[in-house]
């Protein structure tokens, strides 16, 4: 190891790096030099400015963010090395894409020069993903039973918990009606708005009614059904058949029942647990057998018409969703055979994304089969077992939710500050005056100062690693006890920072204007990774590794860990460096459509942050923004934690009226105006942070001249 290698120590081309050092017990006491640390990232590939740095194209992006595997066919890095969007897959005419940095300078440009003048962060929809997305899910069912000459159709439904955002429910319905798309709820207030939302919907769609149920809930599905909604209500317990026909007969509403079924088949992994013999939810063969045998006394076995099951969320693998759903149309077909008038199979969730694009079986984050495989899967599983049962075909539904919402939503924030510690520490040393504090040292800590700046000058980072260690806990003790001055304490505790930091090529800290339990909170929870990468810049070489640290006072709040192709993910997410550039640096998170806004906490009242809209149209540049929506206030995050602004407002005006009147003449009138209006500001903005950059000057001449507005949305 050379001389110094550990610290990169800034050194003229004749000098000794061991002149003026000594070794423990020898010599005088040396003046430290200042370290420099170089940057190292990507060691083999040189950095910004160098030949190699020029070579860098939007495609070394793509393939280092690993764009290609968890964003086709709906995400790609554009010749502009901006982040595009491909609002209808691989049909997408390249004069259809639309640049995501375009709709961000759109939405945070002033008013004045066109803008919407909002904020990040930001929570970018594209509906025409949406529709592409449940147009594929349809095309791929319908593909497979052709091929196979299936005997019966695919009808889906969208749980709603998966986003139950009223405009998303509403494009749904809106995409799927035309293939009697329906929704499916979980509790009461999802059957609410799954019911006012399906009054626009094909009558033949399904209102599929899960989750734990009381007399209420029943109530209010048999309600559905008097008005024409083709509701089913499916027991997750035994005991609810009980409930079911004592509302029934109440009502006079003849009831249209599923069972769920507690399957054997499961697969591995964290999306796998509630599934088996020992999940959360279904009825296990005993208990469906007495379900049937109960109906039939009563003479209502053919109100059983739907067998649902779930094997778990993100099924990795085709061949464990063949054996769950052949275990599944087993029992549908045994149903058939009992009497129960079963028209329906609802294969639940599971159909999974991939996430971090390796198509890996092995992966909680990732799956091995594309959408036509998984359709052709389930259709084969269902047609295998009724033609050996002698069965008709029935109606195949799915309850797939990630795979619907996910790609559609795109959130946008910025980066507020990056900080290096080994840099600012290095800043911070090189501006002390050292040699006085260092001279002035007691004389217990002279030996383990010369210790420390020897091994270093030596290059040994591990035995100066070990003194500086030491070094910090001894001068400690001595503050502690009055012996040495907090001047003397930083510049020991700057040194042996230098010394014992990370070695190079550590991550930086990037801090981001997001709340991580507000917007990514699967990642905090559960450690569910999604792809992070920044939305331009992406034909230059990144240069820093950083770590993100979100605006919370919690230490979790941050993501250390990435998706990259370089296998480096857990070093850090590669970002471009941003020092000396006036415009902001955006980052987005991709694929979290689903669960992430309903999971979403309010820890530090960080809220909902603002939303657009965004479709393509045949503008200058490929986009309309059809609805823009303002996030959570902090008066409206106040208010979901039972304060009363309006009170609070007049609290504090009432706290400076009276200061008014005790202070001197220096306090005056227009000064309490100006802090009443301080606060009704800061009331009515969001609890983010507010940018100071300039985003009018994002814009050129020729995009200023573009924005075309009228009556409903901007069009670009």
């Amino acid at each position: 190891m050379p001389p110094l290698a550990c610290l990169g120590v800034v050194e003229s081309p004749h000098h000794n790096p061991l002149r003026s050092y000594g070794l423990p017990g020898e010599g005088s006491l040396p003046v430290p030099l200042v370290p420099f640390f170089p940057n190292t990232f990507f060691a083999n590939g040189g950095g910004v400015g160098t030949a190699a740095a020029a070579a860098w194209s939007a495609a070394h992006s793509s393939d280092l963010y690993r764009v290609d595997g968890w964003g086709a066919p709906y995400f790609v890095v554009n010749e502009n090395g901006n982040v595009a969007v491909r609002p209808h897959g691989a049909k997408t005419l390249p004069s259809e894409e639309i640049d995501v940095m375009k709709v961000v300078k759109k939405v945070v440009a002033s008013k004045s020069v066109g803008g919407l003048g909002m904020s990040a962060p930001l929570i970018v929809r594209f509906p025409d993903v949406l529709k592409h997305r449940l147009e594929s899910l349809q095309s791929a069912f319908d593909s497979a039973m052709q091929t196979q000459s299936y005997g019966s159709f695919f009808q889906g439904v969208y749980p709603v918990k998966c986003n139950q955002d009223r405009y998303v429910v509403e494009n749904i319905v809106e995409f799927g009606k035309p293939y009697s798309f329906g929704l499916e709820a979980g509790s009461k207030p999802e059957l609410l708005l799954a019911m006012a939302s399906m009054c626009k919907a094909s009558p033949k769609a399904l209102l599929v009614c899960n989750g734990y149920k009381d007399e209420e809930y029943v109530s209010l599905a048999l309600t559905a059904r008097r008005m024409n909604f083709n509701c089913v209500i499916v027991l997750e317990q035994e005991e609810e058949l009980d409930v079911v026909l004592s509302v029934s007969r109440k009502l006079s509403v003849r009831p249209v029942i599923g069972v769920r079924a507690k399957l054997r088949t499961k697969h591995g992994g964290h999306f796998g647990t509630t599934s088996g013999e020992k999940g959360k939810f279904g009825l296990t063969s005993l208990e469906i057998v007495g379900i049937v045998r109960k109906l039939q006394k009563l003479g209502m076995l053919d109100c059983l018409q739907l067998l649902h099951f779930h094997i778990g969320s993100q099924i990795p693998s085709v061949e464990i969703l063949n054996d769950g759903v052949s275990e599944a149309a087993y029992i549908y077909c045994e149903l058939v055979k009992l009497g129960a008038g079963m028209k329906i199979i609802d294969i639940g969730g599971g159909l999974g994304i991939d996430y971090e694009g390796t198509k890996s079986s092995s992966s909680d984050m990732s799956v091995s089969y594309s959408l036509e495989e998984y359709a052709a899967a389930v259709v084969k599983a269902v047609r295998v077992a009724c033609s050996q049962k002698g069965v008709n075909h029935p109606i195949i539904c799915s309850e797939s939710g990630r795979a619907l919402v996910s790609h559609h939503s795109l959130l946008v924030f910025d980066v507020v500050s990056v900080h290096d510690k080994k840099d600012s520490v290095s800043a911070a040393v090189a501006g002390m005056d050292l040699k006085p504090l260092v001279d002035d040292l007691p004389e217990e800590l002279v030996g383990e100062y010369k210790s420390v700046m020897a091994y270093t000058a030596m290059g040994d980072c591990h035995r100066s690693q070990i003194c500086a260690e030491h070094m910090k806990a001894r001068c400690l003790d001595m503050f502690k006890e009055g012996r040495l001055g907090l001047e003397q304490l930083a510049t020991v505790d700057g040194m042996c920072d230098l010394v014992s930091s990370p070695p190079a090529g550590s991550p930086a800290v990037c801090h981001i204007n997001l709340s991580i339990f507000k917007s990514i909170p699967d990642y905090w929870a559960i450690g569910q990774l999604f792809p992070v990468m920044p939305i331009q810049r992406l034909n230059e070489r990144p240069t820093v590794r950083a770590v993100l640290s979100d605006l919370t006072c919690d230490s979790d709040g941050k993501v250390d860990t990435f998706i990259s192709s370089d296998d480096n993910g857990t070093r850090g997410l590669a970002l471009h460096s941003f020092e000396e550039r006036s415009e902001p640096y955006y980052l987005g998170m991709f694929l979290g459509g689903a669960y992430q806004e309903a999971l979403g906490g309010l820890h530090n009242l960080f809220g909902v942050p603002n939303v657009v809209h965004v479709v393509q149209s045949s503008g200058p540049h490929c986009f309309s923004i059809t609805r823009a929506l303002p996030g959570q206030t902090s008066a409206d995050v106040l208010r979901l934690m039972m304060h009363e602004p309006n009170m609070m407002f007049n609290s504090l005006k009432c706290r400076i009226e009276d200061s008014l009147q005790q202070m001197d003449d220096d306090y005056d009138l227009d000064s309490a105006v100006s802090n009443l209006n301080t606060i009704a500001s800061t009331f009515n903005s969001l609890p983010y942070l507010s940018s100071s950059s300039s985003t009018s000057s994002f814009f050129t001449d020729d995009e200023e001249e573009s924005h075309d507005h009228d009556q409903d949305h901007d069009t670009w």
